[in-house]
């Protein structure tokens, strides 16, 4: 309990009574540690995700301690579960609503390819609808797993330029799946 570790700065030019880094590095450390999740839950994933906000496994010190519900205040986007092809559009509005920028995490093995319920009616992956940036396997995945997986959200987060939401890349990634 008495050894608490502060993450490191970012690299810059440090002196007395000044330190100076480059902007995308400061950016990136205080939203990679400030992540607002939306959880989308639809079945089993969604109990794993309220045990991991609980104390025992607490995403709150990661800087994820405000789920968010409504898709404007959010910028984790956490589909968890089984996705009808029916709730296909419900999701894609949720993602389109939410702010630039944005990360998506499938969590569970239904969210990343539909799971055991290869069927006329469910979606065989969120990939199929919205770009995911990280899958988190399992079925239900445990709460180490959404844990890891957050921590691999924070590195993208952290180690993203500023420009790339702008790039031509990351609007033909977005054009492919028909948001513009």
């Amino acid at each position: 309990m008495g050894d608490v570790k502060l993450v490191d700065a970012p690299p810059g030019v440090e002196g007395a009574g000044f330190f100076a880094t480059a902007l995308d590095k400061a950016v990136g450390m205080a939203r990679a540690n400030s992540l607002w999740p939306l959880p989308f839950a639809t079945s089993c994933c969604g109990i794993e995700f309220m045990a991991t906000m609980g104390a025992h496994y607490d995403f709150a010190r990661f800087g994820s301690e405000r789920p968010s519900f409504s898709p404007r205040q959010a910028d984790l986007l956490m589909v968890m579960g089984t996705i009808a092809k029916k709730m296909g559009p419900v999701l894609r509005q949720v993602y389109i609503q939410m702010a630039e920028p944005r990360w998506v995490m499938a969590v569970g093995a239904c969210a990343s390819s539909g799971g055991i319920f290869d069927s006329y009616s469910v979606l065989q992956g969120i990939d199929e609808i919205i770009p995911v940036d990280v899958y988190v396997p399992g079925c239900p995945p445990r709460p180490e797993g959404m844990i890891d997986g957050l921590m691999k959200i924070q590195d993208l987060v952290r180690n993203e330029s500023l420009r790339r939401r702008n790039s031509p890349e990351y609007k033909e990634l977005l054009s492919k799946y028909g948001i513009l």
